[in-house]
């Protein structure tokens, strides 16, 4: 016996996480001075754009069942060599391209231990987490770059003409449409959420289980890249430490949006509301100046609960008696 419609959308983890994000949006509007300015709206939607990137890299590759925790140190060795490339004259449209297959080669290399050498994903991504970001201390070291070109700055720091919204959220729901109409709407999309639940089922129902993991890897290095060079625009300096810790935010984001740590289970529409909760509430703590200490100690806890959540579901779920069984007793 199946609960009613109504039910099930109620009490999907989707609509809970919409449920919060108008109640912190609503909080800040009534209780923090400032917070629902348009200028601050698009302040707080800049403000996650390379995580909302990192989390959609992030997203295909914990629906298989693996995990990519070395996204922020591609991102901060594509930033440290976009600063390497700028400071010895290479023109900015020479250094995207080249920024973007560095992203991929990282990315291959990830790949390669993971898939080719049956390595775990975790152990390796902890691995290159470190070695990415040494690297990018090798290129650049502690120093920084500034002063890139004024032309292609505004598109990461500006607003689109006649509205509030900046132009780096064009990126970010253009990647995440393209997600969501891969993940949700295609065959690639169901040999994700089969290899999650069973890679060697899906093996053998003829999902190439190997090409599709290195693939993942790849377009995630490629979009660390993408994120890098609007971080380092933004911010107008290329340095080795930026967005250093960042990965544990976007990794948050994935779980806090429903995405299984053990794969086959979740989407897009999770991952965007979960972005949009903490985007607004680290908005909130920011205007009322709660230091990073205590928002890093947030958001540790927003991924226990991410992870702690699903599973205590499923415990209670198992726990629930069948309902014509208990007739038959």
């Amino acid at each position: 016996m199946r609960e009613p419609a109504w039910r099930e959308r109620v009490l999907r983890w989707e609509t809970v996480l919409l449920l919060l994000c108008v109640a912190v949006f609503a909080f800040g509007s009534v209780g923090t001075p400032g917070f629902a300015e348009a200028d601050n709206v698009g302040f707080l939607v800049q403000d996650f754009t390379e995580v909302a990137l990192l989390a959609m890299a992030l997203l295909p590759i914990v629906l298989t069942g693996e995990i990519d925790l070395s996204v922020a140190s591609v991102l901060g060795f594509c930033s440290a060599s976009t600063g390497v490339l700028w400071d010895a004259g290479v023109p900015f449209e020479t250094i995207v391209p080249l920024v973007l297959v560095a992203g991929a080669v990282l990315g291959a290399v990830n790949a390669g231990l993971v898939v080719w050498f049956g390595l775990p994903a975790l152990a390796v991504t902890i691995g290159t987490l470190g070695l990415y970001r040494g690297l990018a201390y090798g290129v650049l070291g502690d120093g920084a770059v500034t002063g890139f070109p004024e032309n292609y700055r505004p598109f990461a720091t500006d607003a689109i003409p006649g509205t509030f919204l900046p132009y780096t959220l064009i990126p970010v729901l253009v990647v995440g449409l393209l997600a969501a109409l891969v993940v949700h709407r295609t065959p690639v999309g169901r040999a994700l959420y089969a290899i999650g639940l069973g890679e060697q089922t899906a093996r053998f129902s003829g999902i190439r289980v190997d090409r599709i993991k290195a693939t993942l890897y790849v377009v995630s290095g490629v979009l660390c890249a993408m994120a890098s060079l609007i971080y380092t625009l933004r911010y107008n300096s290329a340095r080795a430490d930026n967005a250093n810790g960042m990965e544990l935010v976007a990794v948050t984001a994935v779980l806090l949006g429903g995405v299984s740590i053990f794969g086959g289970r979740g989407g897009v529409l999770g991952v965007a509301s979960a972005l949009l909760l903490m985007a607004g509430l680290r908005n909130v703590l920011f205007l009322n100046d709660v230091t990073n200490e205590v928002q890093n100690v947030i958001n540790g806890l927003l991924l226990i609960v991410s992870v702690l959540v699903p599973v205590a579901a499923n415990r209670l779920r198992a726990r629930r008696p069948v309902p014509h069984l208990e007739e038959q007793r």
